[in-house]
Order: C-alpha cells, then structure tokens, then sequence
C-alpha cells in the first residue's frame, strides 16, 4: 500500500510537470513523456529533429521545472574536451595548478548540436555519461546528483557536422525524434507566439520538483516490479536484434537493461508498480532505433530502423 502510495505522488509530480511544459510546448506529447521517462530512469536523450520544432526549447523547460543547477553548451568544430569539463588553472599566489571545472558539472546538462564538433571533443562524454564522473590528470571527479545528458542534432544538414560513433550512441538511454507539427498544432503555437510565451517561458514554468525528490523517484522507479515472464520478453525482443536478416549490427544488453529501465519509468508515469509488456513496447523504439545498423540492402529498399522495430514486436509473442 505504501508503495502505491509513492507511485501516486509520483505520479502527481510527472502530471505538474506535463502541465507546466504543456504552457509552452504544442503537439509534443509523447516528447515530454520519453523525457521525464528519461529522467526518471536515469538516463540520458538525444533529440533529433530539423531547427525549429522546439528541441533546445523542451529541454530547457524540463530543466527549468526541476530546481537543481542548469547548463547549456554549444557544440562547434572548434570546441574542445576541456572546454567541456574542464581544465588546469594556474595560481599565482601560491604556484600551482587547480582544477577549474567545466560547464558539464551540473546536474542538467543541454548539448545543443552535438554532432557539430569532432570526435575528440566527443570522446570526452563518455566517462561522463556512463559513470557519471571524469578523470582529469589522475584525479577522479564525480558529477552532482541527479545527473542527465540531453543533446539536440539536425538530422538534415550533415556540412560540417561529425557522426556520432556508435559507442557514443549507445550510452544515450532514448534517441527521440521529433516530427512537424500539424496544422492545427501550428495554430496553436502561433497562438501562444502572439502572446509571448515562448520569450518569458521563465516565468509561465516554475519549478515543480528539487533534487533530493529526483533522487527519490528514481530509487522508488528501480524497485518497481517486473516478472520473469517480462524480462524474458525483453530479452526476446533485443536478442532478434541480433538475427535478424535485416540489421548490419544489432542491440547489445545495454540495450536490455535500457529497455527494463525505462518500461518501469513508463510504469510509475502510468501509475502502477509493476511492469507489464504495453510499457516495454511504448519505450522500445526509442531505445533501439539508434543502436541497431540496417543492411545495405535494407536502405536501398528504404527501410528504417522503425520498421524492423515494429516487424520484431510483431513476430515476438507478447506474455499473458
């Protein structure tokens, strides 16, 4: 009963946040959703979209509806990795070297284009998003709590921009990408333009949650329930990945544990304390869309990471 209870602040706290976000963001329902998912499941989103569709935007608002330390950085060809965590600063009063921490020490962090800077400058996320920490002239340094990754890219203009390796990929929990909107969504944004939401957004969303209530959330997330029968429906579903005639390169068990993460997000945003197989697929082609490679063959016939998602759920039997 107890546990219910929790789920039920919980999710209470998920439904102030949609609402708040919901002032300013028009038609990207489902975004939000994957995001506080996201957050909840301790993990980290990349947001792929063309300019224009409010991907910086949403995040910033999620960052601004929980109060703990934000950050932005803009991603170029010219950044480099200290200047994203960090470098050596030298004292004069006392001749020595100290640390000066970089923008990336914080608790939300927004790259915004990450794939405009070179892979050096990439490869510096890595510790960061996986371990939560960096390791900078031998000395460890730990990331505040709660901590989140959230990066934009343009999936349209490729000039100037570097691929993100797939090691890269795969530390991000959900890859989200993020449509049009429709005409009457447009509307309704032009509406909200003509009253000027979106330019003092800072004061229609005030924070709903801190810190300490994130940290919380997400240990009562992990304890969730979940049935073998589930878990062997996850692994099912990852393990065809692998055997599947049209993938070049399928889903690790980083992958599996991503998708079991995230369906008991999915769960306690629903309001249950348990798993059931509709949370896995809700959360399932976000998870895999970016970790899995097509054929060569597969693209000339211009399939998607989308369709073959959608294939495997339908040949994999759902648990009763």
């Amino acid at each position: 009963m107890e546990e219910m209870t929790n789920v039920a602040q919980l999710n209470d706290a998920v439904a102030n946040i949609k609402t708040a976000i919901g002032k300013i963001i028009v038609g990207q329902e489902r975004m939000v959703e994957l995001l506080i998912a996201a957050l909840l499941a301790d993990g980290h989103v990349l947001i792929e979209g063309v300019p224009g569709v409010a991907k910086t935007l949403t995040a910033k608002l999620l960052a601004r509806c929980i109060q703990v330390p934000f950050s932005r950085i803009q991603f170029t060809p010219d950044l480099m990795p200290s200047d994203v965590i960090g470098t050596s600063v030298f004292n004069p009063q006392n001749g020595s070297f100290s640390f000066k921490q970089g923008p990336v020490f914080s608790n939300i962090v927004l790259i915004d284009e990450i794939n405009r800077s070179p892979a050096k400058t990439q490869a510096a996320l890595f510790e960061v998003m996986e371990e939560k920490q960096i390791t900078y002239d031998g000395t460890r340094y730990t990331m505040p709590q709660p901590f989140m990754v959230l990066a934009t890219q343009n999936p349209v203009e490729h000039e100037g921009t570097y691929r993100l390796p797939e090691a890269q990929l795969d530390r991000f929990l959900f890859k989200i990408e993020v449509k049009y909107p429709t005409p009457d969504e447009e509307v309704k944004i032009l509406q909200l333009a003509d009253k000027g939401l979106n330019q003092h957004y800072e004061e229609a969303v005030q924070p709903v949650l801190n810190g300490n209530e994130i940290i919380y959330f997400r240990q009562l997330v992990s304890n969730i329930h979940i049935e073998e029968k589930v878990m062997r429906y996850i692994a099912s579903l990852v393990y065809e990945t692998r055997n599947n005639k049209s993938l070049f390169l399928g889903a690790s068990p980083r992958a599996s544990v991503a998708v079991l993460k995230s369906a008991k997000a999915m769960a306690a945003i629903n309001g249950r304390d348990f798993v059931n197989p509709d949370d896995v697929l809700s959360v399932l082609h976000a998870v895999l869309c970016h970790r899995i490679i097509l054929t060569p063959e597969k693209e000339m016939e211009g399939g998607t990471p989308a369709d073959v998602i959608s294939d495997i759920a339908k040949k994999i039997e759902v648990p009763r």
